[in-house]
């Protein structure tokens, strides 16, 4: 066994104007002066893209990368589509493709990718469009609950994780996962997992001792949802997390969230 480079992703969510959005896809510039806030989502998104593929090529080369879910954003029905670049799934699956692709492009030999379901709302209330995702970009396997064995560290992936509205709080819902996969596996039902990997939170935190780590990860998609904007008060991490395997099963890692100069607020002079 070799040493192993794993990429982590998470919350692409694609199709959604602050979404993770590959050139193809990406708003037109006009220069009409009324379209300051069409401008504002079309700069957006070229900063997200060229800063994703600047953290791909900075840690690369990777010899499997694990897709943490909520690849593309739905049909927004909540707020009408009216945040969306498109509502058609179908395209928001090719951006996800897209995203995955681009990542191989940065990968060594015998590269595999992974992945797990995100949220329903996003993702299928009725069917798993992000089933299409895997198909298309060449996954192994995606599914609700998945455990990796990489030279014997166990890596325990599953999307979904509490959130706390304080700060302090947000260390007790990868601790609480820790705890419940300890639980599990005195059941003799899961694997005991080294790292606990969530996401959906779109904040990067973790906890752990010797010999494990649980961490919720940063997202993809930058901020300017409605939903976020309007009723949430926390910070936002955007970026990627890169885990080194040994031989040996030993692991290191780093989180690298990325700040977005196109969402830094300014105060209104009056």
């Amino acid at each position: 066994m070799s040493k192993k480079r794993i990429l982590i992703i998470a919350d692409k969510h694609c199709g959604h104007r602050t979404g993770l959005t590959p050139p193809a896809w990406q708003e037109k510039l006009v220069k009409d002066g009324s379209s300051t806030k069409h401008n504002k989502w079309a700069i957006l998104q070229r900063e997200l893209w060229q800063k994703y593929v600047n953290l791909l090529s900075k840690h690369a080369p990777y010899d499997l990368a694990i897709d943490m879910g909520d690849q593309i954003d739905g049909n927004g029905w909540r707020s009408g589509g009216t945040e969306l670049i498109t509502t058609d799934r179908d395209e928001q699956v090719n951006m996800a493709v897209e995203c995955c692709d681009t990542v191989r492009l940065y990968a060594n030999k015998g590269f595999k990718w992974y992945g797990v379901f995100g949220t329903a709302y996003h993702t299928g209330e009725q069917e798993d469009w992000e089933n299409r995702v895997a198909k298309d970009a060449g996954f192994e396997k995606i599914g609700s609950h998945e455990w990796l064995d990489v030279n014997g560290c166990i890596i325990d992936c599953k999307h979904h994780c509490g959130s706390s509205s304080v700060p302090h709080g947000r260390f007790t819902q990868p601790a609480k996962e820790k705890l419940w996969n300890v639980l599990w596996a005195e059941r003799g039902l899961v694997p005991s997992a080294n790292i606990i990997l969530r996401a959906h939170v779109h904040y990067a935190t973790y906890c752990g001792s010797p010999g494990w780590v649980a961490m919720t990860l940063p997202a993809l998609q930058g901020m300017g949802s409605r939903y976020g904007s309007r009723r949430c008060s926390g910070t936002v991490d955007w970026g990627i997390t890169v885990i080194d395997v040994e031989s040996n099963g030993s692991f290191d890692w780093i989180m690298e969230s990325s700040q977005i100069s196109a969402q830094i607020c300014k105060a209104i002079k009056v």
